[in-house]
């Protein structure tokens, strides 16, 4: 048949499956498999270790929250906890050398400006 300039065979359209040779395409079949259930192992892997971590970060978070819990108990009760003192004073201490550095800082800078 002459259909438009072009002759055209009579069957059905697009490409005709080559003949693949059938040892070949189930190995490559077998390969993917292989490399599939590789990819899901990984996977599974990263997953464990990624809930391990977020329980070791729940567990320590627990024990946190056991200790603010304490800390308040005891507070309630009259009682300032040791940890909060130590808190408290190194504070006070950190405050009170940030204060004395500025202080040596502006006093620098007034001689450093007085002086033409």
């Amino acid at each position: 048949q002459v259909v438009g300039g072009k002759v055209k065979k009579p069957g059905k359209r697009g490409r005709k499956p080559a003949k693949i040779d059938l040892k070949a395409k189930l190995e490559r079949s077998r390969q993917s498999a292989r490399e599939c259930r590789a990819r899901k192992k990984l996977r599974y892997q990263y997953l464990e270790e990624l809930v391990s971590s977020r329980e070791r970060a729940i567990c320590a978070l627990r024990e946190e929250l056991e200790m603010y819990k304490q800390w308040c108990m005891a507070m309630d009760q009259g009682k300032i906890p040791s940890e909060i003192k130590a808190l408290l004073t190194g504070e006070e201490q950190g405050k009170a050398q940030q204060n004395s550095t500025k202080l040596s800082k502006a006093g620098k800078t007034e001689a450093n400006s007085s002086n033409p």
